[in-house]
């Protein structure tokens, strides 16, 4: 298995009582709440948290995109891949990932990526997501042209890293007399790609058709089991059978001395995370015409309802608290259940502060990197279930 530090980089200052009032951290939420003084420190901090990741020996770092919201504040992942770049020496760099229908014009994105590529020495992962609902709000983008667009973005973008230019491009969103982007990626023919999603039917059919790596991210782990089960069904489909190096599960994972311990030091955090800074307008993130009937019927008969609690995050697998024992038997029996290749882990989530994510890391990369480090699924557990 490779274990990657995933950071989503909260605002971890926020207000929560603000968020609470607002009935929401998305969109609405009024950046009168953001305090830069605090804001710079905590931009120093994770990228320091990322940067240590690499020290310890995780396999790689992940940024990703979210737009006006306290959840997560990195509107431009380019912005702090690149800071990264020159100090990720050893593992892998991932952009989880690009929002592509979001962006004006999506050779923007291919020439980021390629500069990221290049200063890396071909180290980047190339992650494309549609973007959430909410994002279709902040952006003035109408969710119904979500999907088309994306299509569109990523049949340019790889066009542009492996056909040689100039060239004109003509779709329906974007139309291009030169595409000629330097420099080209220093992967050839281009950076694996990676789709990260919340369960959308239409993304494990379009990801397992391209034989991209899929990311599931942060849901029960019978939930993720299912997904990853469609994925490997449309993998079959499409002619070939699905390892577990295209299956990656985003988590978060606290490690203290007892049980007790780590989930009376996690509990706020998680709180906080669940809580507040997941808090949302439901027809704020459910826009009409951003999904398809089939998705969505598929998600809810998956999802149920979700889990709230702390306790029902650690319970039902969303998260992984305890013990060393305790947190390598689970992401070891999780890992057999759904037979993913990639744990793509937070170390840090909601409010935690910086202290108590060092020593996780550490705690990490002692006591779970070195048992994890050549270990693949179980076949026979990963299909009994």
């Amino acid at each position: 298995m490779k274990i990657f530090n995933f950071h989503l980089m909260p605002y971890a200052d926020a207000d929560l009582d603000s968020i609470e009032k607002n009935g929401s951290a998305w969109v609405t939420y009024s950046n009168k709440y953001y305090d830069p003084i605090k804001g710079a420190e905590l931009y120093n901090q994770y990228l320091d948290q990322m940067e240590r990741a690499d020290e310890l020996g995780f396999d790689g770092v992940c940024v990703n995109e979210h737009h006006q919201t306290a959840y997560g504040i990195m509107p431009v992942p380019g912005v702090l891949a690149g800071a990264l770049s020159r100090k990720i020496k050893h593992g892998k760099l991932a952009i989880l990932g690009r929002a592509a229908p979001l962006v004006n014009n999506p050779l923007t994105s291919a020439e980021e990526f390629a500069i990221l590529d290049n200063i890396t020495r071909g180290r980047v992962i190339a992650g494309f997501v549609r973007g959430i609902g909410a994002e279709y709000h902040s952006m003035g983008i109408n969710p119904a042209e979500s999907n088309g667009r994306f299509q569109e973005a990523h049949d340019l973008i790889m066009r542009a890293w492996t056909e040689p230019g100039p060239f004109a491009f003509a779709g329906k969103y974007y139309n291009l007399r030169y595409v000629n982007p330097w420099p080209r990626p220093y992967q050839q023919p281009h950076p694996p790609i990676w789709i990260p999603s919340s369960g959308s039917i239409s993304t494990i059919r379009w990801a397992a058709a391209r034989r991209y790596t899929y990311c599931q991210t942060l849901a029960p782990i019978g939930i993720v089991a299912k997904v990853f089960d469609l994925y490997r069904e449309e993998a079959d489909k499409a002619g070939y059978q699905a390892t577990p190096e295209q299956l990656a599960w985003s988590n978060a994972i606290y490690i203290a001395e007892t049980d007790e311990k780590a989930r009376r030091e996690a509990r706020p955090h998680l709180d906080s995370y669940s809580t507040k800074f997941l808090k949302t307008n439901p027809v704020m993130m459910s826009p009409p015409g951003y999904s398809s009937l089939e998705s969505v019927k598929r998600q809810r008969a998956l999802r149920g309802s979700r889990p709230q609690s702390p306790d029902d995050l650690i319970d039902q697998g969303v998260v992984i608290v305890g013990s060393p024992n305790t947190v390598r038997e689970k992401l070891a029996a999780y890992q057999d259940l759904a037979g993913f290749g990639y744990s793509l882990t937070k170390t840090q989530f909601g409010t935690m502060p910086h202290a108590m994510v060092e020593a996780n890391q550490a705690a990490i990369a002692e006591e779970v990197l070195p048992y994890f480090r050549d270990r693949m699924p179980e076949p026979r557990k990963a299909a009994a279930e």
